[in-house]
């Protein structure tokens, strides 16, 4: 099998929890980062991820919720708050002399996953 940058994704034998934040799912294990969606927390304060929708434990046993597990809780830490890309919108009608340049950049907050309680 090939080894490449999405090895530790896919590891089996790492605990990991699929959580839904605003939304979106993500998967994480401890000492994860990952970039959601701008949440109200502060900067350095901790925050509890209630919607758990997977556990897995490294030894295979997995856990589903219908549809969130009661009891499983993710522990992460508001690294900081940052602004995403920026994503250029361009629009035009051709031959009508119309063309719009818009764009913007999204909102995150990144978040440093402490611990996974199933």
């Amino acid at each position: 099998m090939n080894k490449n940058s999405f090895d530790h994704y896919f590891n089996p034998n790492e605990m990991y929890a699929i959580v839904e934040i605003s939304g979106h799912q993500y998967k994480v294990a401890k000492d994860d980062v990952i970039y959601v969606d701008k949440q109200k927390a502060e900067t350095d304060k901790k925050i509890t991820l209630d919607k758990v929708l997977l556990t897995s434990d490294g030894n295979g046993k997995v856990q589903v919720g219908t549809p969130t597990l009661e009891k499983a809780k993710v522990s992460a830490k508001v690294v900081e708050h940052v602004k995403g890309d920026k994503i250029v919108v361009f629009k035009k009608k051709r031959r009508k002399g119309y063309e719009v340049t818009r764009g913007h950049r999204r909102h995150l907050t990144r978040l440093l996953i402490e611990k996974i309680t199933a």
